[in-house]
């Protein structure tokens, strides 16, 4: 099963998830990664909901939940993203949502997870990630699950008031 680890599974979003998904995008220090600069309203994250199980090949795009598999508990969000069929690519973005729940290896498995269902059931020749130079964690993650380094976008970001570099990172499958 591409969608369950030994730890955590990825499951599709529900409108159960309305709350956890309003304070994660309301919450501004995840705002630079995210491209958001204003805060999201209820009644339009549940619009968004509401349209989540439309297809992958429409939207471009597909958000899933990491839950623990112990609690079923939800402690996190992977976001696949710039989905190009015809190029066989996709990007990939990962959120744990508290410090309680980092560095349990989480990240980790949910990354794995989502790069064998994208090789298995999406045909992907690469998966790529996009990583501020300053997320060093992130680096090592995506490093250690086998992505390399391929390039850099110079002053890409603003953020509070200076500029950051962006990398470029992509897992091709072989």
């Amino acid at each position: 099963m591409t969608l369950r680890g030994e730890h955590i599974f990825l499951r599709a979003l529900e409108p159960t998830d309305l709350n956890v998904l309003y304070e994660l995008e309301n919450d501004e220090s995840v705002w630079e990664i995210s491209n958001t600069i204003t805060p999201y309203s209820k009644y339009v994250l549940k619009q968004y909901l509401d349209n989540a199980h439309r297809d992958i090949y429409e939207v471009k795009q597909l958000r899933l939940v990491v839950c623990e598999i112990a609690s079923e508990k939800a402690v996190g969000f992977v976001d696949f993203f710039d989905f190009e069929p015809k190029h066989r690519r996709i990007g990939l973005g990962i959120v744990i949502f508290s410090e309680e729940n980092r560095r349990k290896g989480y990240a980790s498995e949910a990354i794995t997870l989502c790069c064998n269902y994208g090789f298995q059931h999406l045909d992907l020749h690469q998966v790529f990630a996009n990583i501020t130079s300053d997320n060093k964690k992130s680096v090592h993650l995506f490093e250690k699950l086998g992505f390399q380094k391929i390039g850099e976008k110079r002053d890409w970001i603003l953020s509070n008031g200076s500029f950051k570099n962006e990398l470029l990172y992509q897992l091709i499958h072989e």
